[in-house]
């Protein structure tokens, strides 16, 4: 049994699925279920009893607690977190309290358990934190891709955030000898994201009618990773990794953002030829601030060591992802609420 954090969000709940399906053990979900952890997520799971839910926030440490106690789970897969930039620039309070203050509570509470387990039980657990390659900074156009011994240069709060958890998950290990992993990974893409991402957001609005909103001369460079290829990344981390270690887990899959829009509307073009060319609803916009130039992963650490390595190709991922939202509209229509419109006008519209 594996204790998953955050496992009702995008990547998480991707995990989840990918877990049950290939390792056959049962997960402890505990997600605070905010406004991108999504329980029909896991519909496929309802009544299979090896996916346990807890609705709670990784700060009560009395149920974490309570649940390592109940359940001796082998490893804890920590993925809860505040994650979109954007969100962040408008609200970085809560990025702080529970990327910060809710992995230092759930180091607290795993440390407390570990140390009570004995024999093989100790030997075996893990803790394996699931963090981002912003924390690196940003990138020339000409500078090596990020390593696992890259620098910190945080340059948004959530980057910040997600910086601090990270040398926390470090800390723990060195400090207390807490058997920690953490794997630093590029941008995700694949079924089940909320439609604030760049890839959801555009599949939605191409099919809407609605302007493709890139930011400034669309530049932007980002290494893309197919979600199913990141599950498969931390599962195999998880089982060979060494503790104290990090992994950096990439696509090898850099693309511009404006090439990344134009992939996909040529794929919608193809799919659903009414209202095409779709490149024509592109809108370029103000930037955001502090928008980092570049991101590259080198993931030759994780190939070399542990053997993994991305198997899908971005073409063939993204058409995967955007055949998955045109297959389940209920899934769409049930996320992007009046809460989702409002946070749109906030973020756009002054743009």
């Amino acid at each position: 049994m594996i204790l998953v954090t955050g496992g009702a969000g995008f990547i998480g709940a991707n995990f989840i699925l990918e877990w049950i399906a290939r390792e056959g053990t049962p997960v402890i979900n505990l997600d605070k279920l905010t406004y991108a952890g999504n329980l029909g997520n896991l519909a496929s799971l309802k009544n299979d009893a090896r996916h346990i839910f807890v609705k709670g926030d990784i700060n009560d440490r009395a149920l974490a607690a309570r649940l390592l106690k109940e359940h001796q789970p082998q490893a804890i897969v920590h993925f809860a977190a505040e994650s979109h930039v954007d969100r962040s620039i408008s609200g970085p309070s809560e990025f702080v309290q529970t990327n910060v203050v809710g992995t230092f509570s759930l180091l607290e509470e795993a440390r407390a358990y570990w140390s009570a387990l004995s024999g093989t039980a100790k030997n075996e657990f893990r803790f394996l934190h699931v963090s981002t390659d912003e924390v690196y900074g940003s990138l020339a156009s000409n500078d090596p891709a990020f390593s696992e011994t890259t620098p910190y240069a945080p340059n948004s709060p959530y980057a910040a955030s997600k910086a601090a958890s990270d040398h926390l998950v470090r800390a723990y290990h060195h400090t207390y000898g807490l058997p920690t992993i953490a794997t630093n990974c590029s941008n995700n893409y694949g079924p089940l994201q909320f439609p604030e991402k760049l890839i959801p957001l555009m599949i939605y609005n191409a099919t809407h009618e609605k302007p493709l909103p890139v930011y400034g001369d669309g530049l932007n460079v980002r290494d893309w990773l197919y979600v199913g290829d990141h599950c498969a990344g931390i599962r195999a981390a998880l089982k060979k990794g060494q503790p104290g270690e990090t992994y950096n887990i990439g696509g090898n899959s850099e693309k511009t953002n404006l090439e990344v829009v134009n992939t996909l509307c040529a794929i919608v073009d193809e799919l659903r030829p009414q209202g095409a060319p779709h490149a024509k609803l592109i809108k370029f916009v103000a930037d955001r601030p502090g928008h980092d130039k570049r991101y590259a992963i080198n993931a030759e650490k994780i190939r070399r060591e542990i053997g993994w390595q991305p198997a899908e190709k971005f073409e063939t991922g993204l058409r995967k992802t955007v055949q998955w939202y045109f297959d389940n509209p209920a899934w769409i229509d049930g996320v992007t609420s009046g809460a989702y419109r409002a946070w749109l006008d906030l973020n756009y519209g002054s743009r």
